[in-house]
């Protein structure tokens, strides 16, 4: 029979589709070798079929509300995700080729000058090239190295001058030991056990900085003098043992310049038998914890995988606290590391953090954990 143009298309459908796909709205079902059937046989333009099928433009924009809403929801999250597992490879990575590298160096200390100069009228300066030593003539020549800055161009070397420490507040980046923690240049205490005043200090170093061939940069703190581990039972001072401190930014001035996530911490220890360590700490430290707990309370209350510190990585901690981001409360941190007192009792050691001190507590005595993520 004869058909009238406008009903050309339901007979095509009806004559090709399953009779479930009819119902309704007729259009849902063309496809393109019925619109190619279609023309031939009946002498319509391809147009107007194509115009007959198409969707509503309210369909087309709620379609793309909805797909705009679910990718605003879940594609930070996968960004997050990504960059994260990034970050902790990366880390990984740097934390392998510097130990390496330490290894292969001799000895860690006695490199560049440091020492105080007095002129005649009694002006004193200080001849500091120690930092920048360590980098040109000892690891330059152990690590593949692109660019040494000294320590009035730390910028150039892809420094930011500012970043987030892991509370979320702004913190300065510090270009001299004092600046990276006052404790580590100058301490005085008094020590009620051992009836006198403890004094510690030595020359404010300044920093250096250098860059990777894997694109890293590295702000480099150095003390020349420092000291081996001497296997110490007693209490003693832990500033003496740390050799170089490394604030390392995984991908240069690129965000979120943030510690924990591209921004954290490299600690040589003891200048022959050298120790590398690079806590990356949980983001919140658990107080009043006794020593027979400590261990299990980074598994059960992180959730994740982290632990409690060694006695180096505690070191590494309080070396940079400032940077990190503790409470002002915060007084003392445990260290996995145990040893067996003169009154026969098994305990850990606990460093406080306002002298820099590594004492041994009494066994019971709750003090202060701060988980620390695995290398």
């Amino acid at each position: 029979p004869v058909l009238q143009k406008e009903s050309v298309l339901t007979y095509v459908v009806k004559s090709t589709c399953h009779p479930e796909l009819v119902s309704g709205s007729i259009q849902r079902c063309v496809l393109p070798v019925l619109l190619a059937r279609s023309r031939n046989k009946f002498g319509m333009t391809l147009k107007k079929i194509t115009m007959a099928c198409g969707f509503t433009m309210a369909e087309i924009l709620l379609s793309l509300t909805i797909i705009g809403v679910v990718a605003a929801i879940t594609l930070p999250s996968l960004t997050g995700n990504i960059n994260e597992r990034t970050w902790n490879t990366q880390r990984k990575a740097l934390y392998a080729r510097f130990s390496q590298a330490i290894a292969l160096m001799p000895a860690l200390n006695g490199y560049g000058t440091l020492r105080e100069n007095t002129d005649s009228a009694g002006s004193t300066s200080i001849e500091d090239t120690a930092a920048e030593t360590f980098i040109t003539a000892g690891l330059s020549k152990v690590l593949k190295i692109n660019n040494i800055c000294d320590n009035e161009h730390i910028e150039d070397c892809g420094i930011a001058s500012k970043f987030t420490d892991m509370k979320g507040n702004t913190v300065s980046i510090p270009l001299k030991m004092s600046e990276l923690n006052s404790k580590m240049t100058s301490v005085s205490y008094w020590s009620s056990s051992l009836n006198t005043n403890i004094y510690y200090s030595t020359i404010d170093t300044k920093a250096a900085a250098f860059e990777t061939q894997n694109g890293e940069s590295i702000l480099l703190f150095y003390q020349p003098g420092c000291v081996s581990n001497m296997g110490e039972t007693g209490r003693y001072n832990v500033q003496p043992k740390v050799c170089a401190n490394m604030i390392y930014d995984l991908n240069g001035t690129k965000g979120p310049n943030t510690f924990g996530k591209d921004i954290g911490i490299l600690t040589v220890l003891y200048p022959s038998d050298s120790v590398v360590v690079a806590p990356v700490p949980f983001n919140t430290k658990f107080d009043s914890v006794p020593a027979e707990e400590a261990s299990n309370v980074c598994t059960t209350r992180t959730g994740e995988d982290y632990r409690i510190p060694s006695k180096d990585e505690v070191i590494s901690l309080f070396v940079n606290k400032d940077i990190i981001g503790f409470d002002a409360g915060d007084s003392h941190l445990f260290s996995s590391s145990k040893l067996v007192t003169s009154y026969g009792y098994i305990t850990n050691w606990v460093l406080f953090l306002g002298s820099g001190e590594f004492r041994i507590p009494v066994a019971g005595d709750p003090w202060g954990v701060l988980c620390v993520k695995r290398n």
